[in-house]
């Protein structure tokens, strides 16, 4: 792995031998995690996806298991992180969808379906408990999720709006919030995209992927902000987000990238600390956390697919 510093910075080394030492600190849409550690020896760095699973979103919740939805037609992959092994947990089906997905900590799976919908899937059996139609319009993308307070929020690339759904797997009414204030929504390309809350828990952070811009949205309202970015002056190509404190790390896909970002308080501007390359990155798109490692899914959108097409996902140290 290779870090650019734009500034001073600690530095981060892939894990290699030795285990990771603990970490405690609460991710931005999770719980605090015990770091990657098995009887003393280090878990993998690396771990393969069934041929042709065309990967975009991942999600690890409390446990040490990874997520990883498919664009072919909407299966669930679960991968033990102490291992490398995984299995098909949810075969899914013609005309589904799985891009971005999140955890919650009582056990549900929240994922984004591209084509106006979303489903809630228990993550121990892999069964779909509810179906949401979040907007019945042709030509949306739900394209990524987070979990703030009482909602599952869903981003949509094609429209200027998020779609609030209940959690716990319930039905319930959809709160369909558009998109104002300094949002432009932007014909034919992919607009928001990666979510996820703010540091204090009132509101949303979303990155717009063209022309690689980070907003900060108020859910009363839907007032959207632009963040002012100092070190570097767009996150073109942004796509997953996580979050630490008040650490923004953006997934820029085709860069092959990950920009690291210091939040200011009313996160009204975000600073660049540093970028993570890595030789095994092949257009990653999202990313999740465990330990001290962010795990990424390398959609390979640059290469053509076909059903003996090979993906993976990789662990980096933060």
């Amino acid at each position: 792995m290779t870090r650019h510093h734009p500034q001073p910075t600690r530095r981060a080394v892939l894990g290699g031998a030795a285990a990771l030492a603990a970490l405690t600190v609460t991710a931005g849409a999770g719980t605090a995690q015990a770091a990657p550690s098995s009887s003393g020896a280090a878990w993998p760095t690396e771990f393969p996806l069934p041929n042709g699973w065309l990967p975009e979103g991942i999600a690890i919740g409390s446990k040490p298991y990874a997520y990883m939805g498919s664009r072919a037609n909407g299966a669930i992959y679960r991968t033990d992180l102490r291992t490398g092994e995984g299995k098909v947990l949810f075969a899914g089906a013609t005309g589904l969808v799985a891009v971005g997905l999140k955890t919650d900590r009582d056990g549900l799976l929240y994922v984004a379906g591209n084509t106006g919908a979303a489903r809630v899937h228990d993550s121990r059996t892999g069964d779909v408990l509810v179906s949401h139609q979040l907007t019945e319009a042709t030509g949306h993308f739900i394209n990524d999720v987070t979990l703030l307070g009482d909602r599952a929020w869903f981003t949509d690339s094609r429209a200027a709006a998020l779609y609030g759904v209940p959690r716990g797997g319930k039905e319930g009414a959809i709160r369909t919030l558009p998109l104002t204030g300094d949002w432009v929504q932007l014909p034919d390309v992919n607009n928001a995209n990666g979510v996820v809350g703010t540091p204090d828990g009132r509101g949303l952070i979303v990155v717009k992927s063209t022309p690689g811009e980070l907003y900060h949205v108020d859910t009363r309202t839907g007032y959207a902000k632009k963040i002012t970015l100092v070190g570097q002056d767009t996150v073109v190509n942004g796509d997953g987000l996580w979050r630490i404190g008040r650490t923004l790390y953006v997934v820029q896909n085709r860069l092959n990238l990950i920009s690291v970002w210091d939040l200011d308080a009313k996160v009204t501007t975000a600073t660049l600390r540093t970028t993570i390359t890595d030789p095994r990155f092949d257009v990653p798109t999202t990313a999740a956390r465990f330990g001290d490692r962010l795990y990424l899914v390398n959609a390979r959108f640059t290469t053509t697919p076909t059903p003996e097409t090979t993906y993976n996902a990789v662990a980096v140290s933060i």
